[in-house]
């Protein structure tokens, strides 16, 4: 698996530090309300995991799974949510949780899509943010690390379904993706 890695962007220490400094933020920012933490399936699970540790405020958590990708590496600009949210989200400020903000166009199906449900507020963090590959205007509310256009897997950023679990964030050759 490691042979597939051509260099590693983020290293699990920098990924530590910026989860915490991130979750001293979102504390800081939240004390006092109702958090709802929606984690987007799967590639978000071990940063929100982490997240949510760093985060000292009474919150719940659940789930959204999108699709959007398929097995390509890059999105289809066709967003359709695999599974839901399992309880109200009306008056509740609401954090989705993304591992990458890529095109944006998942993320500005979503907030759209939770806005119509009357929460009191929904904002985004996410681990990585890929500016420039933006096709609709999405701004993160807190971000990990501006990275460059360059496919990235680890950490729960896949290919395939593979290199999830790599500590850190890496970028991919293009041997281990092009056919």
């Amino acid at each position: 698996m490691e042979n597939d890695i051509a260099r590693v962007l983020v290293t699990n220490e920098e990924l530590k530090s910026r989860i915490a400094e991130l979750g001293a933020e979102i504390t800081r920012d939240y004390a006092g309300k109702e958090l709802l933490v929606l984690g987007i399936l799967k590639g978000a699970v071990l940063f929100m995991a982490d997240l949510v540790r760093e985060i000292r405020l009474p919150l719940t958590f659940d789930f959204l799974a999108v699709s959007s990708y398929g097995a390509s590496t890059s999105s289809s600009g066709v967003v359709r949510i695999l599974k839901d949210v399992e309880r109200s989200v009306e008056g509740v400020h609401i954090l989705i949780a993304e591992d990458i903000v890529d095109t944006g166009l998942t993320l500005k199906y979503l907030k759209e899509n939770l806005y119509r449900r009357h929460p009191e507020s929904v904002k985004v963090v996410t681990l990585l943010d890929k500016p420039g590959r933006r096709k609709v205007e999405v701004v993160p509310d807190y971000n990990g690390f501006v990275i460059p256009d360059e496919f990235v897997v680890g950490f729960g950023l896949d290919f395939g379904e593979k290199y999830r679990n790599l500590p850190y964030v890496a970028v991919l050759k293009p041997s281990a993706y092009e056919v």
